[in-house]
């Protein structure tokens, strides 16, 4: 694989002015209006080699979008040093943007009442790609995404899962080589978070593209991303393996359990942190090395009365709040 760094940031800081809010009447609020600083980044370095696939992660308000829309060119920075591809982002050149994707799961690029394959076709206009090219290039990722039946059905009758297969297609279509992906299996089922998460994976060895990727879904990490990139109040706190990662900062599991009946709430906070509490349905946070004996102990006492239990990574912005004390 080739090594070259794609992505280089040296001691990027961002700043943000914001107006201060206060109790004063008339038009004088307007021309003595006061401010102060929120510092989003604080002077994070890391670079980044072709074909790595890193998980960006930190708790809500970590400063991770922030970055994010940095390293693309949406925002500048206060100071410090980004370079992508070679390029500075902010100049938002034609060459660069040409090389480069960012896929947000909550905000979508499709037309909403026109099927996939319209929008698609103006991306290959936008990004001027001959159409023989772009006929291989849609029928090489509908391929690989399972998605070749739905490209003529109207945006609107789409599955969650269907839509962000079709976005997934519409921002890959110029065959990016950086891939920005902010939370791209967010509220989608088990089984369209699975597919997504095989088809990177297909798609970084198959084309050495280099992906950042930010998820609250622990699953997303672990199956894609070999290193990660901890920010914290907007500082690099880890810079490091996976696994590493996971005994530094996850040493919680999350039971969960369905009783037939009513729940013994009182007892079970013996058993470790209640999370939620709905219906017949409880989550209990433990730590990871005492998640088979509480399982057992579970068992042993409600045995009787529990309908169903299962073991999973709790979110991670629970994970951080509690790590970090947000």
């Amino acid at each position: 694989m080739d090594t070259e760094g794609v992505i280089d940031v040296v001691d990027l800081h961002k700043t943000y002015r914001v107006p201060i809010k206060e109790d004063v009447g008339g038009l004088l609020y307007f021309f003595r209006r006061r401010y102060r600083e929120i510092e989003a980044v604080r002077g994070i370095s890391f670079k980044v080699k072709r074909g790595e696939v890193v998980g960006f992660l930190g708790p809500n308000g970590a400063g991770k979008t922030t970055t994010l829309k940095m390293l693309v060119g949406l925002v500048k920075p206060t100071s410090g040093k980004v370079r992508v591809l070679g390029y500075d982002p902010f100049e938002r050149k034609k060459e660069f943007l040409k090389r480069i994707t960012l896929v947000m799961g909550q905000k979508q690029q499709l037309i909403w009442d026109l099927p996939p394959i319209e929008s698609l076709k103006i991306n290959a206009v936008v990004y001027e790609i001959p159409d023989e090219v772009f006929k291989r290039r849609l029928s090489l990722l509908a391929d690989m995404l399972s998605i070749g039946k739905i490209l003529h059905q109207p945006v609107r009758k789409l599955s969650l899962g269907e839509r962000m297969k079709a976005e997934l297609v519409a921002a890959l279509i110029h065959n990016p080589d950086v891939l920005f992906l902010d939370e791209p299996t967010l509220g989608l089922d088990v089984g369209a978070q699975i597919s997504i998460r095989r088809f990177l994976r297909e798609y970084n060895e198959e084309f050495k593209a280099t992906i950042i990727l930010t998820s609250h879904y622990m699953a997303d990490i672990e199956a894609l991303c070999d290193r990660v990139l901890v920010i914290h109040k907007g500082r690099l706190i880890f810079d490091g393996d996976m696994y590493d990662l996971v005994e530094r900062v996850m040493p919680y599991k999350e039971i969960y359990v369905e009783f037939k009946g009513r729940i013994p709430l009182e007892d079970l906070k013996g058993v470790g942190e209640i999370r939620e509490v709905e219906g017949n349905e409880v989550k209990i946070l433990v730590k990871r090395w005492e998640v088979f004996g509480k399982v057992k102990e579970i068992i042993e006492k409600y045995g009787d009365i529990v309908d169903d239990m299962s073991v999973m990574d709790p979110p991670l912005d629970e994970v951080f709040a509690k790590v970090f004390e947000v």
